[in-house]
């Protein structure tokens, strides 16, 4: 796991009713929204947001994901998502945990992982391309 806390976002917010079940519970597709609520944030904060990925030539997929419940987030429940990367040599792993706001229980933990694709050409990179070392600050 990389330590330096520009590779870490954290955002907050409520749970709104649109995303409960009736018995006011989240359904459990809504967290992976979370997720990426947590990873736009994270790769904002490197200056390398969805919209500067498509203008460096690559679209980012997530070919993989995982996700753990530990505890049920509620409707109008604050919580709070942590999005860290953990991987980006040839790949871009981030993990993910929900806590509880309230109190700092972690509710959820999960990661997904996406891969470097040419826009031009539809190739999958094996190695992540320079650009993101670049906005990570970082050397191949």
């Amino acid at each position: 796991m990389l330590t330096d806390p520009r590779f870490t976002a954290e955002v907050e917010l409520t749970v709104p009713f649109h995303d409960a079940d009736p018995m006011g519970v989240v359904w459990h597709g809504n967290y992976f929204r979370y997720f990426e609520i947590a990873r736009e944030a994270l790769m904002n904060q490197l200056n390398y947001g969805y919209r500067e990925m498509r203008e460096s030539g690559y679209v980012w997929p997530v070919v993989d994901a995982k996700i753990k419940y530990r505890a049920p987030v509620l409707f109008e429940q604050k919580i709070r998502i942590r999005a860290t990367i953990e991987e980006f040599e040839n790949r871009l792993k981030i993990t993910y945990q929900i806590f509880n706001a309230a109190n700092g229980k972690k509710t959820t933990t999960g990661y997904t992982i996406q891969v470097a694709v040419s826009k031009e050409t539809q190739e999958m990179s094996f190695v992540s391309p320079d650009i993101l070392f670049e906005r990570m600050g970082v050397k191949p």
